[in-house]
């Protein structure tokens, strides 16, 4: 008993089988705990508990236990494999504690992934050589040595490829830009989508662009993404001479505020420019926002100049041709108020015909309105705005149908009415309307039941209700 006391190998026996698995219970805890939360550093605790431990106990039985010589052939293999997921486990360690956790804003997070593949390249090769060096006893001073003199070669043959290489690299560094921004230069302009250590890929209206690193890094090019939520863009319009121009611009300026995807915390702007031009500065959400956005506005802008009596493009309006106005209310006006010939005559001069592009507001939501507006063409639906901010259509109303009743009770609108697609309304005053009910007492139950209708309806939308 006293001879395997003093063995050295009983030590190292006892101390790997009673370690190794207090060891691997420690480890595999922690490695639930880093489950649970979505670390970073379940990785490397894997590779460390399922690799590195083993390898390493074995490697002690092998020298310790079994007195094994560390140049034996056996001991060189697996210390070999112990320095391999030694180098692995230091890789994954240190992307998992400074890349992989970085706050946004911090130099970790602007390292771009190439500069991490060199840097891991890079202690790749200096492990390789110490394993090398160390366990094998190879004389790696030479190769080390014959690698240098090759780079400078190859540098000095490619001097004008690698610059660009290197340009590139430092562009990526500095980052100028990130994933999801949109960037724009001299012939393209685009989302970016995915940078490597050799281009970045846009995603353009045309399809993936490919733009060379070097490229880039070699002309001047905007990121319209920064700073954030200041991106805006510009659209020129012509009126007419006699067009007073805060007219024009309170018009503009009023049509923007509508655009979908427009940027809500800052306010568009519209200002004479000279000649007949204004321009409008409208905000946006997003740069991708652009062309939707400029078309919407300049398919907007030329119903309301019409409504509003000016001359975009100098052109002149022909909406208000009589005879077009007459067989209107004769059509849509007169069936529903119950108008003789006489009283369709007299209607004409309290009536207009307006025209709305397709999802262009007609009527906010609760604002009295100061008129009922009769259907000619299109479809309009009612939407209505919950507590919340969630919308939802309670209504589709078509030709021949009306809204805007609640005027009669001065009563605000219980929700928005919108173009479907292009619609061209009747409107009638509110002093016209007042006078038919008044003496119609049927018109004027058919119109407060209506109203109650209505009402009911949006209560029921913003119930879920869809009865």
């Amino acid at each position: 008993m006293s001879a395997l006391l003093a063995s050295s190998w009983f030590y190292w026996a006892v101390g790997i089988a009673v370690g190794l698995p207090l060891i691997l219970v420690l480890l595999t805890e922690w490695q639930h705990t880093l489950r649970r939360r979505g670390s970073a550093l379940l990785r490397p605790v894997t590779v460390l508990r399922n690799y590195l431990l083993p390898l390493a106990a074995l490697l002690l039985l092998m020298v310790g236990a079994t007195q094994m010589s560390p140049q034996a052939t056996p001991v060189r293999i697996v210390g070999t494999l112990v320095a391999v997921v030694v180098l692995i486990l230091l890789l994954s360690g240190i992307k998992a504690s400074f890349f992989s956790n970085a706050p946004e804003g911090t130099w970790r997070r602007r390292v771009p992934g190439i500069f991490v593949d060199v840097i891991r390249f890079v202690l790749i090769a200096l492990g390789a050589g110490l394993i090398f060096a160390y366990i094998w006893g190879a004389n790696v001073g030479g190769l080390f040595t014959a690698l240098g003199i090759g780079s400078i070669v190859i540098g000095l043959t490619l001097q004008n490829s690698v610059g660009q290489i290197i340009s590139g690299l430092l562009m990526l560094f500095e980052q100028p830009f990130r994933l999801g921004d949109w960037i724009e230069a001299k012939s393209v302009k685009g989302r970016v989508t995915e940078v490597n250590w050799r281009a970045v890929h846009l995603q353009t209206s045309t399809g993936l662009r490919i733009m060379p690193n070097s490229v880039l890094a070699g002309e001047s090019f905007t990121n319209l993404s920064r700073p954030a939520g200041r991106h805006t863009i510009t659209v020129v319009s012509v009126f007419a001479v006699e067009d007073r121009p805060d007219r024009v611009c309170a018009m503009l300026t009023r049509v923007a505020l509508q655009l979908p995807g427009r940027n809500p915390d800052i306010a568009p702007a519209a200002e004479p420019t000279g000649g007949l031009n204004y321009t409008t500065t409208i905000p946006l959400n997003s740069p991708g926002d652009d062309g939707d956005a400029r078309a919407t506005f300049l398919r907007w802008i030329w119903y309301a100049a019409r409504r509003d009596g000016l001359h975009l493009d100098e052109a002149d309006d022909v909406f208000d041709d009589p005879r077009l106005l007459a067989d209107a209310v004769t059509s849509v006006v007169a069936p529903i108020l119950r108008l003789d010939a006489e009283q369709q005559r007299d209607m004409l001069a309290h009536t207009e015909i307006q025209r709305y592009g397709a999802g262009e507001l007609i009527q906010p939501n609760g604002v009295i309105p100061d008129a009922v507006s009769f259907i000619l063409d299109g479809r309009v639906v009612v939407v209505v705005e919950g507590g919340d901010g969630n919308r939802t259509e309670a209504d589709t109303l078509e030709r021949g149908s009306y809204f805007g009743q609640s005027t009669l009770v001065r009563h605000p609108a219980s929700g928005s009415a919108v173009a479907l697609d292009e619609v061209t309304l009747v409107r009638v005053d509110r002093d016209a309307i007042e006078d038919v009910v008044q003496r119609n007492p049927q018109l004027l139950q058919e119109f407060g039941r209506t109203i109650d209708e209505r009402r009911m309806a949006a209560m029921q939308a913003l119930a879920g209700d869809p009865t």
